[in-house]
């Protein structure tokens, strides 16, 4: 166990120290510092359990929306309000993946390493999230129940489409 972690914090503080020694200024990142330090001490960064918690109030935002549609009479102000929430919350999604946070570098997460094997990829799959809550979000206060559940359905598929390629699927651990 201690080799383990000896080898993460060697493994990720060399990185972290190039990067600091090139940056030619004084400005730090407090994401890699707190990830630096959090692995320094042999715990989890903190970004992983903000990311978990993000991506959790997406998934109840979600389902509330799907709750609503699944309704006789939807309550379509509470659906563009989870749609809005989704919305602010996806665009913090790659902030939550710095370098150094994956199953391969040893952290009980769902978060695999083509999330950084292809940034520019998972880029567009965070921001097609982005989009298509932002339209669910207008979308909702015109009523349309057809509409607005092709579009939570499209949002959906967006969300199924990112955990396909960039999130460890639990069942086939």
């Amino acid at each position: 166990m201690l080799l383990v972690t000896a080898r993460r914090l060697v493994a990720f503080a060399a990185p972290v120290a190039l990067l600091a020694a090139c940056s030619g200024g004084d400005a730090a990142d407090p994401v890699a510092e707190g990830t630096a330090a959090a692995v320094a001490a042999g715990e989890a960064p903190p970004i992983l359990k903000e990311r978990e918690e993000n991506f959790e109030a997406i998934g109840k935002a979600f389902k509330a929306v799907r709750g609503e549609l699944a309704a006789d009479s939807p309550d379509f102000a509470l659906i563009a309000a989870k749609a809005s929430d989704i919305n602010a919350r996806a665009a913090k999604i790659q902030d939550h993946f710095p370098a150094g946070t994956s199953t391969a570098d040893g952290f009980k997460t769902e978060a695999l390493p083509a999330i950084w094997e292809k940034p520019e990829e998972f880029k567009a799959s965070a921001q097609k999230l982005v989009d298509e809550s932002a339209k669910l979000a207008s979308l909702a206060p015109g009523g349309d129940k057809a509409a607005v559940a092709a579009q939570a359905m499209a949002m959906g598929g967006t969300c199924k489409g990112c955990h396909d390629k960039f999130r460890l699927d639990d069942e086939k651990k």
